[in-house]
């Protein structure tokens, strides 16, 4: 099966990237950057692939707001929170919360939503959207094109040795996890001390 996967991403690696980038990323944007360092794909263009793909996913849900702002309401009843901290960071800190929201986790699909149901211009959200989207490739796929053997070598042990890898893989999750969840509410009791 493994090998199978492998063979699939040397032969449609760039449809994989892309399609991955619109769905997730990082972890597919790691693994385009392994397959530059191994010579199954040329960096830049696994770079310019994966930023159209993160791109071509921020833009649909920022349509998706623009355009279903009541169905979003009435569907995501319990992302309310959410996307009360997503309206917050905009008003907060303007243009740059686009070009940030891809490194926050559990936000990143929120925050083009709840930009789309406001009257933010969509050609301006387009253009930060674009190089935002190019510069979160790059300086995730470049590391992992520079260290891909390390990086190889630690997968490597980590498949040999699973019983710590998941643990530790696990306590990194949470803590990310723990972070945000702690920094959401930080946002949330501000705007309550605000209203009050």
């Amino acid at each position: 099966m493994e090998e199978l996967f492998v063979g699939w991403l040397k032969e449609y690696g760039y449809s994989i990237l892309f399609l991955w980038s619109i769905l997730e990323g990082e972890m597919g944007l790691i693994m385009g950057g392994i397959m530059a360092h191994t010579g199954d794909m040329n960096c830049f263009m696994a770079i310019f692939i994966a930023g159209l793909g993160g791109f071509t996913g921020d833009q649909i849900y920022f349509y998706i707001g623009r355009f279903n702002k009541g169905l979003i309401q009435r569907k995501l009843r319990k992302q309310r929170r959410k996307f009360a901290i997503a309206h917050l960071l905009l008003k907060k800190y303007g243009w740059p919360i686009i070009f940030m929201q891809r490194y926050m986790y559990g936000l990143r699909t929120v925050i083009p939503m709840s930009i789309g149901i406001t009257k933010y211009p969509a050609k301006q959200f387009a253009a930060i959207n674009l190089l935002s989207a190019w510069v979160w490739a790059a300086i995730t796929i470049t590391p992992a094109y520079i260290f891909g053997a390390e990086i190889l070598d630690t997968l490597s042990i980590a498949k040999q040795h699973w019983y710590f890898a998941l643990p530790i893989a696990g306590g990194f999750l949470f803590a990310i996890h723990w972070y945000f969840k702690k920094l959401e509410d930080y946002f949330m009791h501000k705007r309550r001390n605000r209203n009050s």
